[in-house]
């Protein structure tokens, strides 16, 4: 009979514990001390006549190992490996160099952050690999994996249940340590979606007294978690509604969510990447029937923005004009829905797609040729998406260079040069319809006072060939920002808050004049 395993978490129930023979299981912790305490506390939970090796990944494990005299097994193998990307590579060759795996539990403890920097797909394929020569050799292996992104690193896994039997998270937050378990398959079955509470008590994992010992948890359908700034000041709708001060607050929460409603606020364009991560991690972690929405409290979102949101796994994304009763519309009408849309695995892989354009501000005429060459040619892009490329020419009577010291882009991929008396800018991911929306964002003064005339393009085609004009403009032709003008507070002294330009008071000290000297 084939060997049974078990985690080194007390209290437990069999079906979130068990580790039989012939399969590789996956443990992500925030904390490396965590995860040293993980490595003993399963060691120790073995039987006197197990066969159990590990293998440290740039650890002396004679130092970090604690063994104890009464639990445990005899007899432990120690390896040491480089603290290195070969040394994974390579670790199941190395180790049938040394002992014949047969029924042994392996535990690897991977170096913090070992695989932060190592593409997916080579993650993906060392795990094929390691489940094949697992099942062969009818061992067990536990990777336990220390690192600061433990999110990031489960969503890279969570679609790969087919090589990996088991996989969870050991995650340290305000002083409570939670297990959640994405899924995890042995011989009582398959659990999934689980989050528990766990706490140590004479140095040994165990699940907190107030935890429940049920394997699946109840429907929270109803349930709806909410930023406070979402009902504009008005007091929780039911008791099914749960308020909280921050977006972080409700993801923190949101975590052991399954069906439930999640409003997410959106005040700034900086905070955009923010949400999509977390909306990328919820959706990809707990699964496609939770109801996950953005609502926008100022104006900050761009198509390419809301899209983003969108590919991360929102359902909808509500438009700040929208009054609070259209929005209570909205949030009603998702309620049932199945998520149905692909959600990559790699954030990074959307983030390039919707930001890929890193620039703001002036630019030298041959970089705005540039960057705007290699936004219109990224196919990765939507065709005839990608922007709005605008030509200005500014009044009689005012120097291009004086209109570039009214200039003030505010958004990351708003980018503008002069040259040949023109103000040439372009704004990436702009619809043409909102042109002159975004013209009142960065300009103080009416378009129309500055500026005799104006020539856009908007589609794909149309700006390749207006590209090739502008590559012809001899440097002699190129203009500079007049001489002090760099801090973009000394070109204008104004801000735009959402809706109109408003002057930066600036403090002035009177000095009284000396009677005693002027006499």
């Amino acid at each position: 009979m084939d060997p049974i395993f078990s985690l080194g978490i007390q209290s437990l129930w069999d079906e979130l514990r068990h580790m039989p023979a012939g399969g590789v299981w996956w443990i992500n912790a925030d904390r490396e001390e965590d995860a040293i305490s993980l490595v003993n506390q399963t060691i120790a939970s073995q039987s006197e006549n197990a066969k159990v090796a590990v293998a440290g990944m740039g650890y002396d494990l004679r130092n970090i190992l604690q063994l104890e005299p009464d639990h445990g097994p005899q007899k432990i193998y120690l390896f040491s490996m480089p603290n290195h990307e070969k040394g994974l590579y390579f670790f199941s060759r190395d180790i049938l160099c040394t002992i014949e795996p047969e029924n042994y539990l392996l535990i690897l403890l991977c170096a913090n952050n070992a695989w932060k920097n190592i593409p997916a797909a080579n993650l993906h394929r060392w795990l094929i690999q390691n489940h094949e020569w697992t099942k062969y050799h009818k061992c067990t292996l536990l990777v336990i994996n220390p690192a600061n992104n433990s999110d990031r690193q489960s969503s890279v896994l969570i679609g790969k249940y087919r090589s990996l039997f088991g996989l969870a998270s050991l995650r340290y937050a305000s002083g409570t340590h939670l297990y959640d378990v994405a899924w995890w398959c042995n011989d009582r079955g398959v659990s999934a979606q689980q989050q528990l509470i766990l706490e140590q008590q004479d140095g040994r994992w165990q699940l907190a007294k107030q935890e429940e010992a049920s394997v699946q948890p109840r429907s929270d359908e109803k349930r709806v978690l909410s930023n406070v700034d979402v009902l504009e000041g008005a007091p929780a709708l039911s008791e099914h509604w749960t308020l909280f001060e921050t977006n972080e607050a409700m993801f923190n929460e949101a975590r052991t969510s399954q069906a439930a409603t999640l409003i997410f606020a959106l005040r700034q364009n900086n905070q955009i990447e923010t949400i999509a991560r977390q909306i990328h991690t919820l959706r990809r972690q707990r699964g496609s029937a939770l109801k996950i929405i953005v609502r926008e409290t100022r104006a900050s979102l761009r198509a390419t923005d809301e899209r983003l949101l969108l590919r991360c796994g929102a359902n909808m994304v509500i438009s700040w004009n929208a009054p609070l009763s259209r929005c209570l519309t909205l949030i009603e009408s998702v309620q049932g829905q199945q998520f149905k849309r692909l959600v990559p695995e790699d954030i990074s892989t959307l983030l390039s797609m919707t930001l890929p354009l890193k620039l703001r501000g002036f630019q030298t005429w041959s970089t705005f040729c540039e960057a705007v060459g290699n936004m219109v040619n990224n196919t990765l892009l939507p065709p005839d998406g990608k922007g709005v490329l605008v030509a200005l020419r500014p009044v009689p009577g005012i120097r291009v260079e004086q209109a570039l010291t009214l200039c003030r882009p505010n958004r990351v991929g708003d980018i503008v040069t002069i040259g040949d008396n023109r103000l040439l800018m372009f704004l990436s991911f702009c619809r043409v319809n909102d042109l002159d929306t975004a013209l009142n964002h960065i300009f103080p003064l009416p378009t129309a006072d500055i500026f005799s005339n104006r020539m856009v393009w908007f589609e794909d085609n149309q700006i390749a060939a207006e590209l090739v004009l502008l590559r012809e403009v001899g440097p002699d032709k190129w203009g500079a920002p007049l001489t002090g003008t760099s801090d973009e507070k000394k070109i204008i002294n104004a801000e735009h808050d959402g809706q109109t330009w408003r002057r930066i008071p600036e403090p002035l000290r009177l000095l009284s004049e000396d009677r005693g000297s002027a006499s």
